[in-house]
């Protein structure tokens, strides 16, 4: 059975969940009150239709119980966003994420009920930086503000070598996660292969490990 989902607010940020989500294979009903964001999507998604994100009964004309999360997309307007989000907890929708505009949205986001809160420039911003330290790195992805997955070619010192040799958890505190191979990926890499230049290294580990190695 297919998941459903509410994305409430169209900017880039919702619009691009909700298109998302759709190709994902999940139902998608988009909300805006702009109604150049709803024409826009409207042919991307299950439904697109116009209201105030704000109104409380705009949750219970959905028909809101049945859907598997919800995403309040809009933070712009601070209240709308936290009447959207205490709605969808009143309602019991088991997953509720959050776009915040500051800490204090998000503190009030969390007290209303979101489970998660998204920062989507601020972590864009920190990941691009991070991905311009390095020439070797080819993505960082946060998993907590104290743990990321790195993908990253393989440091030339460590080519010709295997990762029985390097010992990667123990020297860098590191562990890896995967190695990619073109279009491969292979989640459980044979120790005592040696590394190939062109390859990628999928590394998980605390932040801190990661930027010193």
């Amino acid at each position: 059975m297919k998941k459903q989902f509410i994305v409430l607010g169209l900017g880039s940020f919702g619009a691009s969940v909700a298109v998302t989500l759709q190709r994902l294979g999940c139902d998608v009903v988009a909300v805006d009150q702009n109604m150049e964001l709803i024409d826009a999507i409207a042919d991307k998604v299950t439904y697109a239709m116009q209201a105030d994100i704000g109104n409380p009964e705009l949750l219970n004309s959905l028909g809101s119980r049945n859907f598997d999360g919800i995403v309040v997309a809009s933070s712009e307007n601070l209240e709308s966003s936290i009447l959207a989000t205490l709605a969808a907890k009143e309602m019991g929708i088991p997953y509720i994420l959050c776009k915040a505009h500051s800490a204090r949205h998000a503190q009030v986001l969390r007290k209303v009920g979101a489970d998660a809160i998204v920062f989507p420039e601020e972590e864009m911003g920190r990941k691009i930086a991070k991905n311009l330290l390095s020439a070797n790195l080819a993505d960082w992805i946060e998993l907590s503000p104290d743990y990321s997955i790195v993908e990253t070619a393989v440091p030339k010192q460590w080519i010709g070598k295997t990762l029985k040799q390097l010992d990667i958890r123990k020297t860098y505190g590191v562990n890896v996660a995967g190695i990619k191979e073109g279009s491969h990926v292979e989640i459980t890499p044979d120790p005592d292969m040696p590394l190939k230049a062109g390859i990628i290294l999928m590394l998980i580990g605390s932040n801190e490990a990661l930027e010193k190695l």
